[in-house]
């Protein structure tokens, strides 16, 4: 994801007072073909791609691998908004897309949330923008207090649709499967896609995943400076570090040391290298790295809190580093867990349909993962809907968060648990907003399965994009193939029992990656382990956040209570429980800290009014 930064405009003389108040210096502008302003923001030469057919325009941003001439061609067979539904599907890539269409603006964003559209009114007009902090810059917006409530009670990482939800009042979030349609007069929400039934074989989805990754990382290069990717020794990033080396055999290869004595990236990690020798392989010990929990008074971005505070200051080394060894394009394999994992929601539907098929696999889940029976039969026979799943997280919220072995065949994944430092009122308005969710929640999906999936898909997609923007402020885009729509919707296709089986660990990407990553890698069935890590750094920097929350933004909003927080932070910890909600905290707090200073945006290198 590049620096870019934009605002809509619909073709109005009463739009012109919106353009003025959009807070970028020296911003690029496109203009409708009556002259008025159509885009303005801050992008790069090539970041954005225009087409014109008649009376359709077309604009493009993002990665997007198409020429102008193709992009026009898809142009030319548009006839009505509902029309661009086709042009979308026809796009690989990870993108913004803009359409008029006779006068209506159609705006959207991708299916897991990496880019987004947020909107807002200003003095009677609809303008939308990828940035909410941008329009409520512009619209003056207070911070959400319900959200920033709900997020102090819940963690960062709130499943969808409610963590989908700004952080500003009266800046409303487009959900990532729906379009906004601006008309001049008025505004409205669209959805327009629903998942793939998961139908296709394991064997024919392999092969669509294959080209769909291979379309996805074909011309992922810069037109400058060096491509890098993780090669951390998962099947994730190394899959994408060998299709990338198939067009740039001589790219920069990255991974961060190990802590942990167990951890064996380290050796699949060489041996993946080993088959790349054209490449640059840089491996950084931990003793050149920041902590965990380094510097925990950084902010690190004014649209919402970022829930990786712990390893903030090691991304951000990171992506220094890659920058200062000329990376100006760097690929990471999140969203391979989300894509590829065994997610067993799907039991409920396999155990109808397929009974015995249904058994087998619940036995093999339950003995991966220890599930008591009790518990498993009871969440099977349990139909339960989305909405309950929210509701039953308000009834429980100020419950104490114990670890258990609960199988997660619900509608959600962790239990919503408050910490012991938020206050009684803090409480009492999350109750509300969960239950506001529960009256308004849908499925992503009718099988239970599939809806896992595109929870955790549209739950970290958001934060990841967050972490595109450090990696971008050190002049190095950052790219996650897996979130890409059609990579996205290749393995959704594909049927719920032979991609989550629990015989197998990431069967899908491990067919689909059969003969261009090594054997090792794809056969591997371990994971790194980090916990070493954490460890080291909580405890060199928990006077820097005893410090930090001494003055807390948080305590002085009524919104924790800073003595017991620091009682807590003082206790010895059973598990890593209270270290995440910390880290979520610490989120919020620097959060809260920065959307009260006056959002300042970069100036661009070139000023031009044009793409």
């Amino acid at each position: 994801m590049s620096r870019t930064e934009f605002v809509v405009l619909p073709d109005v003389a009463d739009a012109r007072p919106a353009a003025a108040a959009a807070p970028f210096e020296e911003p690029r502008m496109v203009a409708h073909p009556s002259g008025r302003p159509w885009l303005i923001g801050h992008w790069q030469p090539g970041e954005v791609l225009l087409a014109t057919a008649g009376s359709v325009h077309v604009a493009v941003i993002g990665f997007c691998p198409v020429t102008a001439g193709q992009l026009t061609e898809l142009a030319g067979r548009v006839r009505t908004v509902a029309d661009v539904d086709r042009l979308s599907r026809a796009l690989p890539g990870s993108f913004h897309l803009v359409a008029v269409v006779d006068g209506r603006i159609r705006i959207q964003g991708s299916l897991t949330g990496v880019t987004r559209i947020f909107h807002a009114r200003f003095e009677g007009v609809t303008v939308a923008a990828d940035r909410a902090d941008v329009l409520a810059a512009m619209t003056r917006a207070p911070v959400d207090q319900d959200m920033l409530a709900t997020r102090v009670a819940c963690g960062g990482m709130l499943p969808p649709p409610l963590g989908e939800r700004s952080m500003w009042r009266g800046v409303t979030a487009l959900a990532p499967d729906h379009y906004l349609l601006l008309d001049r007069t008025r505004a409205r929400e669209v959805r327009w896609w629903w998942p793939p039934e998961p139908r296709t074989s394991l064997t024919e989805g392999a092969q669509a995943v294959r080209e769909a990754l291979t379309t996805a990382l074909s011309d992922r290069r810069p037109d400058d400076g060096r491509l890098s990717s993780d090669l951390s020794g998962g099947m994730d990033s190394t899959s994408l570090a060998f299709l990338a080396a198939r067009h740039t055999p001589e790219l920069l290869t990255f991974r961060w040391g190990e802590a942990e004595a167990g951890n064996d990236d380290a050796f699949y990690a060489a041996r993946a290298a080993q088959s790349l020798p054209l490449a640059e392989h840089l491996v950084v010990p931990q003793s050149e790295l920041p902590e965990i929990f380094a510097d925990p008074a950084t902010a690190a971005d004014p649209e919402q809190p970022y829930p990786f505070t712990r390893t903030l200051a090691r991304t951000v080394h990171t992506a220094r580093l890659l920058g200062e060894h000329g990376s100006r394009l760097h690929l990471a394999g999140h969203g391979g867990d989300e894509l590829f994992v065994k997610f067993p929601g799907y039991l409920h539907r396999l155990l109808r349909h397929r009974p015995l098929t249904g058994l087998r696999h619940m036995r093999g889940h339950r003995a991966l993962s220890r599930w008591p029976l009790a518990a498993t039969v009871g969440e099977l026979a349990r139909p339960g809907t989305a909405a309950a799943w929210w509701n039953d997280q308000a009834d429980h919220l100020g419950e104490p968060s114990v670890a258990s072995r609960h199988p997660p065949l619900g509608w959600g994944f962790v239990p919503l648990r408050a910490p012991e430092w938020v206050t009684g009122d803090v409480l009492a308005s999350t109750r509300g907003t969960l239950r506001e969710t529960a009256g308004q929640v849908r499925p992503f999906a009718e099988d239970r399965g599939q809806h896992q999936f595109l929870l955790a898909l549209r739950t970290t997609g958001p934060a990841y994009r967050q972490m595109a923007r450090l990696f971008a402020a050190e002049g190095v885009e950052l790219h996650m193939p897996y979130f890409d729509d059609r990579v996205v919707e290749a393995a959704l296709a594909v049927r719920l029992h032979e991609r989550a089986t629990p015989w197998r660990y990431k069967p899908l990407l491990a067919d689909a990656m059969r003969g261009i990553v090594p054997d090792l890698v794809l056969d591997r069935s371990t994971k790194g382990e980090f916990s070493r890590d954490l460890h080291i750094g909580w405890r060199r920097h928990l006077p820097q956040l005893l410090e930090l929350f001494t003055d807390s933004a948080l305590a002085a909003d009524g919104l924790i209570d800073p003595q017991t927080l620091r009682d807590r932070l003082l206790a010895p910890q059973a598990d890593n429980t209270r270290h995440i909600a910390v880290e979520h905290l610490l989120g919020c707090e620097t959060w809260l800290r920065a959307a009260r200073r006056p959002v300042s945006l970069r100036r661009t290198d070139d000023p031009a009014s044009a793409p």
